[in-house]
């Protein structure tokens, strides 16, 4: 009986043994979901709608989170000097507007400081390759979109320049930039090159909204978010992102 019992015991945990690791089969089967969860992407629109929901401490958090994720092994003092503060983030949370290419060239507008915001976007610094506004997209395509959609802001002594071919050659990055649109790693090319300057930079935009047809946007996958880490913590820019004078504005459209 006990010979039994004992075998019966056996039999009952190597059939739980087994659940159990058919179980944890199908979770690494699963695709991983966005940091902002599955529930507020519009695939339709390819739009992650809870970014436009998350004030600036949210996104902080949102950009130490996906540190986090894709640089696992970094040590609580490597992610101590990663980390962005909710300072450098202005809060965009009260645009009610969807963030699509369409409503790009408004939001700038809205979140632009001063008077005569248009005129102030339209202009660029005499200065070649120095841009005051760049935006950070994750894939050449979409940036061909945005690109499309400032063209408002273009004139013949501003260009609002497409920043992500491999093909482009850096001096055919030397002109008057206003606005200048690009994928992370092109842009942190440029700017090591010297083709590209941050000197007059007054806001990064990054197009964190956007999400591609597998529903990732460019804090989702690897080979954007390491090298869009790595640009936003340039010590030139991170320096400025809190200062008082030639600050950097973060937003995240």
């Amino acid at each position: 009986m006990a010979d039994f019992s004992e075998a019966l015991g056996k039999r009952k945990r190597e059939t739980e043994q087994a659940v159990s690791k058919k179980r944890a089969m199908k979770r690494k089967q699963k695709p991983k979901s966005s940091l902002a969860g599955d529930l507020n992407l519009d695939a339709s629109a390819g739009v992650n709608e809870a970014i436009g929901h998350m004030d600036s401490s949210l996104l902080a958090d949102y950009v130490a989170q996906s540190i986090r994720r894709f640089e696992p092994d970094l040590t609580s003092i490597e992610l101590e000097d990663r980390y962005i503060s909710e300072r450098a983030v202005r809060d965009t949370s009260d645009w009610s507007f969807p963030r699509t290419s369409d409503t790009l060239p408004q939001y700038l507008e809205h979140f632009t400081d001063g008077p005569d915001a248009v005129t102030r976007l339209s202009n660029a610094p005499e200065s070649c390759g120095h841009p005051h506004t760049i935006v950070v997209t994750a894939a050449g395509l979409r940036a061909a979109d945005l690109a499309r959609s400032l063209r408002k802001f273009q004139s013949k002594d501003a260009m609002v320049a497409k920043l992500f071919a491999k093909h482009i050659k850096f001096k055919e990055a030397t002109t008057r930039i206003g606005i200048g649109i690009g994928t992370p790693q092109r842009l942190i090319d440029l700017l090591d090159n010297g083709a590209l300057s941050s000197k007059n930079l007054e806001r990064i935009v990054i197009d964190a909204s956007h999400i591609n047809q597998k529903k990732r946007g460019i804090f989702d996958m690897k080979e954007t978010e390491i090298p869009l880490t790595q640009l936003l913590l340039r010590k030139e820019l991170k320096s400025r992102y809190s200062s008082v004078e030639g600050r950097i504005s973060l937003l995240f459209f």
